[in-house]
């Protein structure tokens, strides 16, 4: 394993490259982290739909999801919420702001685009017919839950979020195995889902996932509307993830380790 130090020097590198990416393959392997991410959030909703317990259910989910990082990382793949740490290269001025605010529209977008295609493809799919409709009324559920938060608690989970999607993606740098990051990222987003933190990527899949099964199959759902789904959570979970990511772990690792001589 890598030291702290060393983490930050090696994320300096992977961020430049990731910004001097052509933007159509950022945009594909954008796309590829969305669906990574919604399939194991599609996962971990099947897994739990029919469990009664409210922290038991949180709890299967919470152990089932980090599988999404998981393909993130070994696939190779472009989540924004990770590439907020490419606020280290930039700060240490190997990119331009310009090429970060790229990089992160393109990616961000990417992400959209693939968690869409996995929300469209499993309600029309027609996998919430399992459990006699429950899981699509579990969907509906969360979605509900999502877009019924206040814009500040939805802003301070995203921060609580992707302090902790970033630590994650910062160990998995720090190893050198599969084994390593694999074991290294997993507490931290089993963390984050059990405590119930707000991901922006991860419900780019959550809510249009429950708006389609809503339509599709006529549960009562009022005020879930894509606007409420912008408005309501993915406007402040998204500002909360590039705090909690950018400034508090990407700023704040770059302070300890690479500001001055970057010696420590």
């Amino acid at each position: 394993m890598k030291t702290p130090a060393q983490i930050a020097e090696s994320y300096v590198a992977v961020g430049t490259g990731k910004a001097k990416l052509p933007i159509p393959k950022m945009f594909v392997l954008a796309c590829f982290a969305g669906l990574f991410i919604s399939i194991a959030g599609a996962s971990a909703t099947v897994a739990s739909a029919t469990v009664p317990d409210p922290s038991t259910s949180r709890l299967i989910n919470s152990l089932i999801f980090p599988a999404g990082l998981v393909m993130v990382v070994l696939a190779g793949s472009e989540l924004f919420t990770g590439d907020c740490l490419m606020v280290l290269a930039a700060a240490k001025k190997s990119i331009t702001v310009a090429e970060l605010l790229k990089t992160w529209c393109v990616v961000y977008l990417g992400n959209l685009t693939g968690a869409l295609f996995v929300a469209v493809c499993f309600v029309f799919g027609h996998t919430p017919d399992l459990f006699g409709g429950a899981l699509a009324q579990t969907l509906v559920n969360t979605a509900v839950s999502k877009t019924s938060l206040s814009f500040s608690d939805a802003f301070i989970r995203g921060i609580l979020c992707n302090i902790l999607v970033c630590i994650a993606v910062w160990i998995t740098i720090g190893g050198s195995t599969a084994t390593e990051k694999v074991i290294g990222l997993y507490p931290p987003i089993f963390v984050f889902v059990l405590a119930g933190y707000e991901h922006c990527v991860a419900n780019m899949f959550y809510i249009p996932a429950g708006i389609l099964a809503a339509r599709e199959y006529g549960i009562a759902a009022e005020g879930l509307t894509w606007g409420r789904f912008v408005v309501k959570n993915l406007v402040p979970v998204t500002l909360g993830n590039l705090i909690g990511g950018a400034l508090i772990v990407g700023l704040g690792y770059y302070f300890v380790y690479l500001a001055g001589h970057g010696e420590k």
